[in-house]
Order: structure tokens, then sequence, then C-alpha cells
């Protein structure tokens, strides 16, 4: 089986890293915070150079710590930000987006997603996303948290410019593979997975810890794999330390066997049917 390739096309023709660094928790408290800078650090000089963040996330705390993490090194960085769908109007994009920037100190974010699917007009939201795009404050647009009747609507609004969509995915949570992800495919939206280490708790799984012992990894290691392994699907994990990013960097370097993966399956069975999107 091949290696996880280092970065994904969208459908711009632009690129981004397969494996990035989620900041959610992050900010929060601030006897962490050196570590967590050092922490975002390290990944970019390892090479995750993919960082995502959200207004949501401390309210704005999570993006004053990128900000911190990342002076000298913003071009260096692929940047994803989220604005609350609360916000999501035609005029509260942009305003949430330019507050956003604010927060992070720069000029411009790579990636602009629309948290989760919320009472704002889609039309209204992608309007706002073209706006802040022929204004230089994002280079594109994407959503999170949507499922496939969302998707379907987000392309009859007007989407099509839509670069990915960000969902809970990972060894537990494999309801996308039915239905979601095979579209995604068919229309070149590559999958950005959120939690794919399920915050944690597959680390005491004892088959993902039984295949990371036959490696010499980590568990952790072994779920970032399963996900780099697939075409078109980026992960990113969080991590408050240096060590755990550097752990969270090798999982690129993982080749998991056909045995391997079919014990996975055995254990963590994909889905037999639909299944509604699950979030956290």
């Amino acid at each position: 089986m091949t290696l996880a390739a280092e970065a994904i096309e969208l459908p711009s023709g632009q690129t981004m890293p397969v494996l990035g660094q989620g900041t959610w928790y992050l900010g929060e408290r601030p006897a962490r915070r050196q570590d967590e800078i050092a922490a975002l650090r390290t990944g970019l000089d390892l090479g995750m150079t993919m960082i995502d963040t959200a207004e949501m996330y401390g309210d704005g705390a999570a993006e004053e710590l990128v900000g911190e993490a990342i002076v000298g090194r913003r071009p260096d960085v692929f940047l994803v930000d989220k604005v609350l769908p609360s916000n999501a109007s035609r005029r509260g994009t942009v305003q949430a987006c330019r507050r956003s920037l604010q927060r992070l100190g720069v000029d411009h974010i790579d990636l602009y997603l629309l948290h989760w699917r919320g009472a704002n007009p889609l039309a209204e939201t992608i309007e706002a996303f073209a706006e802040l795009v022929d204004a230089g404050d994002i280079g594109q647009w994407g959503v999170s948290n949507f499922d496939l009747s969302d998707m379907t609507e987000l392309l009859e609004a007007g989407g099509s410019a839509c670069a990915t969509n960000q969902i809970l995915y990972n060894l537990t949570r494999r309801g996308p593979e039915y239905d979601l992800l095979p579209w995604l495919r068919e229309h070149r939206i590559p999958v950005m997975a959120y939690s794919p280490i399920e915050q944690g708790r597959l680390l005491g799984h004892p088959q993902v810890a039984e295949a990371a012992a036959r490696h010499g990894v980590t568990p952790a290691q072994v779920a970032l794999a399963w996900l780099l392994r697939q075409e078109g699907v980026a992960a990113i994990p969080r991590s408050s330390r240096p060590e755990h990013t550097r752990e969270n960097a090798e999982a690129r370097d993982l080749q998991l066997s056909e045995e391997d993966v079919a014990a996975l399956d055995t254990a963590f069975p994909p889905p037999a049917g639909p299944q509604p999107l699950e979030m956290l």
C-alpha cells in the first residue's frame, strides 16, 4: 500500500497539506499557552503547515493563539478558519471574517469555511464568500459538517466553488463512507477529517493498539495513517505539546498493511446503509 501523499489538490487546482493541525480548545488555558504555541510551531517545522481554527474556538482565543504562533511564518502557513452559522448572512459573514483577520493578525485566510448549516440562506453565504475572495480577504471557501443533502443544496444554490467539506470522520465514525464520501469524490471535493483520533478515545482501543504494536508506533499514528491512506482525505489532529505534534507528523510515514486494514475493518465495520452525519 502506498504512503500518504503530501498534499491534496483542491477543485481550484491549488493544494492543501494532507496533514494539518487543529486548534479546538487551544488558547483557553494561560498556563498551557507556551506549550501550545511551541506545538504549532513544531508542526510548521515538520511540514504540517495547514492550521485550522474558528471564531467559535474559545470565542476567538484560538485565533489569537494561532496569530501569535505564526508570527514571521505566515508565508509557510495554509490557514483555515470558520464562520459561525449565526454570523453567516451576506453582511455578517464579511464582518466575521474581518474580525477573524484582526485576531489572527493576518491580511488573508487561505480557506474559509461555514462551520455548520444554519438558518441563513446558503446563497447569501456564498455571495459573501465570493465578495471576500474578490477583496483578497480569503483565497477559497468551503463548508464543514455538511451531509449529502446539504451538499446537494449547496451546489443548487451556486456553490460549485466549494473547496472542501470538513467533517467528523475517523475509525469510529465511518458513516460518511456510504454515500457522502463517494459523492464528494465524484465532485472532486476533498474531505478534511476533524477529531481523527476521536478526541483521544481511540488510543485505548485494543485493535488499534495491536496494529500499533506490530509497527512499533503509537495508536494515534495508526488512526491517522488509516485516514491518510485514502484518496482525497486530509486530517487535522490537535496537539498541545511538541512531542505529540512530532508523533502526528510521523504518521505520514506509516504504511498499514492489507492485514492491518482488514483487522481494523473487523473492529470498526464500514456502514451497511446511509447514516446521518455526526458532529462534535
